[in-house]
C-alpha cells in the first residue's frame, strides 16, 4: 500500500472549523516528507475549497450525500472504502466528538495502529512515526511509535496551519448510508466560538459565589470576545452549562489567553488548560495552587478586580 494520506474532517453549515485545517496541514507535513498526496475527505458540503488547498489539501473528497453526525458506523465505512480507493495508510483527524467513536472502529476495520491526541509534529523514520501525547493530566509525555496503516487524531494546536498550499482538486463520492442507528434532533451550540476553537477564554469558578454574579465575568469575556468557561463544580452544581466545564474530565483547551476567575486550580481542572500559552489567574487566595502554573497572578478579591479590568480594557478598545 502506497503511503498516501487521507485526512478526515466535518463541515457543519457549510464552515470548517479550525481544527480540520490544522489536520490538513499536518497532513501535508507528512505528505511532504513521503513525497505522497494529501488526500481530504470532507464530510458535508462547503464552498471553502480554496482555503483546503492553501492549507496542503491536494485532493478533495466530498461526500455528496448525508451522513448522520452521530452515525460512527456508517462514517467508518465510509472511510475505510475512500481509504482502501486512494490506497491511504495514514488517515488523520481532529480529535473531538466524533473521531473519538470513530477512530477505534476504524483501527479494527483496517488492521492499522492507532494514536490518540497527537500534540505535535510527528517524527518520522522510514515506514514508521512517533508522535507525542499529553499524559498523567499533563505532567508529562508520552511517545507513541507505529507503522503504517495508521489512524492519527489531533489534539488542538497540534500543527500550524499553513497559508502557501496550491489549488486542490474536487471530487465527488456517494458513500453508503445506510444508517445503523436513528438519529431524532442533533442540537448544536450557536452565537459563540466554541471552546476548543476559542483563542480567548474567561473562566469561572466557586469564588463568584452565586451564578447570579456570572454577568461580571460575561462582562468581561464580551469586552475581549472571548469565550466563557467554567471549573467542574460549577457545572455540576448547575450554575453554568457542562459544554462550558474545562478540565480533565470537561474539555481540554489550547487558548492564547486563559483567564481563571474564581478558580483554585486543581490538578483536574489544570489537566485541561495548562497548554493554554499565557494563564492570568484572580484569585483572593495567596495560597490558591493556580498561582504556581499562572504566567501573571492577581491576588485580590474578583469582585473588585474584575469589573475595573472590563471598565480598562473598554476604555482601550474605545481609542
Amino acid at each position: 500500500m502506497s503511503q498516501n494520506i487521507l485526512v478526515v474532517i466535518e463541515a457543519i453549515d457549510g464552515d470548517v472549523k479550525k481544527s480540520a485545517l490544522e489536520a490538513i496541514s499536518y497532513g501535508a507535513h507528512i505528505a511532504a516528507t513521503w513525497s505522497s498526496e494529501n488526500c481530504v475527505l470532507i464530510i458535508g458540503q462547503t464552498d471553502k475549497i480554496s482555503v483546503l488547498g492553501r492549507c496542503g489539501a491536494q485532493k478533495v473528497i466530498q461526500v455528496s450525500n448525508t451522513i448522520s453526525v452521530a452515525d460512527s458506523q456508517a462514517w467508518t465505512n465510509c472511510i475505510s472504502e475512500v481509504a482502501s480507493q486512494h490506497q491511504a495508510s495514514i488517515i488523520i483527524m481532529p480529535q473531538n466528538s466524533s473521531s473519538k467513536s470513530i477512530a477505534g472502529r476504524l483501527s479494527i476495520k483496517l488492521n492499522a495502529g492507532c494514536m490518540i491526541g497527537a500534540n505535535s509534529l510527528p517524527v518520522i523514520q522510514g515506514n514508521s512515526m512517533t508522535i507525542s501525547r499529553s499524559a498523567f493530566a499533563g505532567k508529562a509525555t508520552a511517545y507513541l511509535r507505529s507503522n503504517a496503516p495508521v489512524i492519527i487524531t489531533l489534539a488542538q494546536g497540534a500543527c500550524p496551519i499553513k497559508n502557501d498550499g496550491g489549488d486542490a482538486v474536487v471530487t465527488q463520492v456517494n458513500a453508503d448510508s445506510s444508517p445503523s442507528i436513528k438519529v431524532l434532533e442533533v442540537n448544536r451550540i450557536t452565537g459563540k466560538t466554541p471552546l476548543p476553537e476559542a483563542d480567548l477564554v474567561v473562566s469561572g469558578g466557586r469564588g463568584l459565589k452565586d451564578p447570579s454574579n456570572w454577568g461580571i465575568l460575561e462582562e468581561l469575556a464580551n469586552a475581549l470576545d472571548a469565550t466563557t468557561a467554567c471549573s467542574r463544580p460549577v457545572a455540576d452544581a448547575h450554575w453554568r452549562p457542562h459544554y462550558e466545564h474545562v478540565g480533565q474530565t470537561g474539555i481540554a483547551i489550547k487558548p492564547s489567553l486563559y483567564i481563571a476567575i474564581g478558580i483554585s486550580g486543581a490538578i483536574q481542572h489544570l489537566a485541561g488548560v495548562n497548554n493554554s500559552k499565557v494563564i492570568v489567574v484572580i484569585n483572593k487566595d495567596p495560597e490558591a495552587p493556580f498561582f504556581k502554573a499562572a504566567d501573571y497572578g492577581v491576588c485580590a478579591d474578583l469582585f473588585d478586580i474584575v469589573p475595573k479590568l472590563t471598565e480598562e480594557i473598554k476604555k482601550i478598545k474605545s481609542k
